[in-house]
């Protein structure tokens, strides 16, 4: 059975927390410990309840929601709960992600988008339990990013770096290569590089960076002496000579060890 999801709410519209409320009464595990409708309320209610969740509006009376999680974080008696925003703005969602946010609801939402928000939430909890019981993370491990949030056709999207297979530079852009589909984002390559664990992910050209978990092995073209990395989806993906022992060493540490073949490169697309 599910452990209960211990919920705070914090709204300065009763309306809001009501329609929140009755949203909430079909999910089994989410117990809700309190609703706040000031900002100093919230967090005597946070440091009462030491609630898993927090659904937190923006806009509230005597500091704005960043200034909640910012007042939560520097007590250091706390465990920060997740935090889901309900706003009725979208300009906030780039700052939401920064500051970890699991995610960030509209307003109005669906039931059904507040069940996907709910999801992402247990799938959170379940890994923070499994890390705390089986291992302690390292600072640097901390440190890489493991979601992006930027707006695409009209859409605000919480992407999980795990699920992006290759990235490509476009100028002053990178585009995000997932199963199905892409995304530009304006990114520099070496600062979105920064952000990737470099376990998980290796650049392979100076326009390229792939995700290890997808590469199904290299391939060299033995006339033109060019190589490429074919992904496990088919896609290739060009690969610079100076980058290419690396890879292949991380690779053949991973027990993918890269074979050539005398295939013609053929320029990656998503």
């Amino acid at each position: 059975m599910n452990m209960a999801v211990r919920t705070v709410i914090a709204d300065d519209e009763l309306l809001a927390r009501q329609k929140l409320r009755q949203l909430l009464a079909g999910e089994a595990d989410i117990k809700i410990v309190g609703e706040g409708a000031t900002a100093l309320g919230t967090l005597d209610l946070v440091r009462q309840t030491k609630p898993d969740l927090l659904f937190l509006d923006i806009q509230m009376p005597d500091m704005d929601g960043f200034e909640i999680v910012s007042a939560i974080g520097a007590d250091p008696s706390l465990q920060a709960p997740r935090i889901v925003f309900t706003t009725a703005y979208d300009q906030y969602a780039l700052r939401a992600f920064e500051i970890n946010a699991v995610d960030y609801l509209l307003k109005p939402f669906t039931r059904e988008r507040l069940a996907h928000a709910i999801g992402r939430v247990r799938d959170y909890i379940a890994r923070f339990r499994s890390d705390t019981e089986d291992r302690k993370l390292t600072a640097e491990e901390k440190a890489y990013t493991s979601r992006i949030v930027f707006k695409s056709k009209g859409r605000i999207l919480f992407l999980a770096v795990s699920d992006i297979r290759w990235i490509g530079a476009e100028e002053n852009y990178v585009r995000i290569c997932i199963e199905r589909e892409s995304h530009l984002l304006r990114e520099t390559m070496a600062r979105f590089e920064t952000r990737l664990n470099p376990e998980s992910f290796i650049r392979v050209h100076r326009s390229a960076i792939v995700n290890l978990e997808y590469v199904k092995e290299i391939r060299t073209d033995p006339q033109q002496g060019e190589s490429f990395v074919l992904m496990k989806d088919g896609q290739k993906v060009p690969v610079s000579r100076g980058y290419r022992a690396r890879i292949a060493r991380l690779l053949a540490r991973q027990g993918a060890g890269p074979r050539p073949t005398d295939r013609r490169t053929i320029e990656a697309q998503c």
